[in-house]
Formats: structure tokens, C-alpha cells, sequence
């Protein structure tokens, strides 16, 4: 069975730092297009980061460019979002997703096949 889990999030101030995490099971993330998206309360979903089957392309959105980094850890089975510099505007539910068809990294959200339960990120003083 195909599961992907989000973790990591939580409330955190302006200016801080969180990691998300995104294990798999159920196929092997190290030759897969994973993605991270958002969605922020009364918003549209907004694709944050994406990598790459080959690791080779990595996406970032404006928003979170010189902020976000997205990694990978093939051993664990993992895929990572540090998030640092954190603005209350990051303030959403994050998803991991998974594309298993392609090589390139997309932010389009129908072109993933698998996704997470999401994990709430909250950026507040």
C-alpha cells in the first residue's frame, strides 16, 4: 500500500525554523518526483517545493525562495523541508506528494499521484 506521512509541524514564531519530513511506504522515493505544497485558510493550494526523480531539478516558488530547502534522504525513505526564516504568511496546511510517472518536478498538483494527510504549520507571535 502507497502511504505517505507528513511531520514536523507545529507553531513557531516569525523568524523561525521547522523541518518537515515526508516518509513513504509502499515504493521508493529515491527515483521519484516528490513535491510539497500548501494550502493557507481560505486559500487556493500553492505549490512550495519540488525535486526531481534524479535529484537533478529543484523547484522553489518566489515566496519561499533563499528560505525553503527541500532534500532527500534515500536511506530512511524520506523526503525533507527545512523552512527557515519562517514569515506569518507560511502559515498553512503542508502536503507532500508524490509523482510517480515523471522525472521532472512539477507544481502542478493533478500531475501527483499519491499525497499526504497534510501537517499544520503556524507561524504566530
Amino acid at each position: 500500500q502507497v502511504q505517505l506521512v507528513e511531520s514536523g509541524g507545529g507553531l513557531v514564531q516569525p523568524g523561525g525554523s521547522l523541518r518537515l519530513s515526508c516518509v513513504a511506504s509502499g515504493f521508493t522515493l529515491n527515483s521519484t518526483v516528490i513535491g510539497w505544497f500548501r494550502q493557507a485558510p481560505g486559500k487556493g493550494r500553492e505549490g512550495v517545493s519540488c525535486v526531481s526523480s534524479r535529484d537533478s531539478d529543484k523547484y522553489y516558488a518566489d515566496s519561499v525562495k533563499g528560505r525553503f530547502t527541500i532534500s532527500r534522504d534515500n536511506a530512511k525513505n524520506t523526503v525533507y523541508l527545512q523552512m527557515n526564516s519562517l514569515k506569518l504568511e507560511d502559515t498553512a496546511v503542508y502536503y507532500c506528494a508524490a509523482d510517480l510517472d515523471s522525472e521532472y518536478c512539477s507544481v502542478y498538483g493533478w500531475r501527483y499521484d499519491y499525497w499526504g494527510q497534510g501537517t499544520q504549520v503556524t507561524v504566530s507571535s
